[in-house]
């Protein structure tokens, strides 16, 4: 188990920037929820802010179950996107947009799961099947094997101090 003591923290999140990033955010995300729970949201971020910081009283049990889970889908997408650079512009670039594609996988299957209408499902399905292949297809373009379970393609040796090594390049 990870201490919890200073460098403990810090080896959780991979490196010291990492870290300060995950407390800034969460002392942003604290900050405009304060600031939005007395004004209308007025752009994206706030809006997504303020779905993600509600908690839905009058939804039915089968929306808020959809809600909870395109939340949950959202934050572990942003969270996942929240890499420690590597110096290889590319691979950053695939071990950021790995996590963003796999969020819409998410909340695609949470609208099978969920959803009604016939189109929206079958377009829920499209996006499965072309989120995975693009996956791959980044995955092959810096050489790595197409398929990989997300937790070893987002692995980086977190003492790993060669700035030219990718958090998806094999070891």
């Amino acid at each position: 188990m990870t201490s919890l003591r200073p460098y403990g923290i810090v080896r959780m999140f991979g490196s010291a920037i990492a870290f300060c990033g995950a407390l800034l955010a969460l002392a942003s995300l604290a900050a405009t929820a304060l600031a939005l729970s007395s004004r209308t949201p007025n752009s994206l971020a706030d809006h997504v802010l303020a779905i993600c910081t509600q908690r839905f009283p009058s939804a039915s049990q089968a929306e808020a179950s959809y809600l909870a889970e395109n939340v949950s889908a959202m934050t572990k997408m942003m969270f996942d996107m929240g890499i420690r650079p590597s110096g290889d512009i590319d691979g950053d670039f695939v071990a950021m947009m790995t996590p963003h594609h796999q969020g819409a996988i998410e909340m695609a299957r949470a609208e099978l799961r969920y959803g009604h209408n016939e189109r929206l499902k079958r377009m829920a399905q499209e996006i499965i099947v072309t989120q995975r292949d693009e996956i791959a297809a980044m995955r092959l373009a810096v050489g790595l094997p197409p398929s990989v379970p997300p937790d070893v393609a987002r692995a980086a040796p977190a003492t790993d101090p060669t700035p030219s090594s990718s958090p998806l390049r094999e070891q």
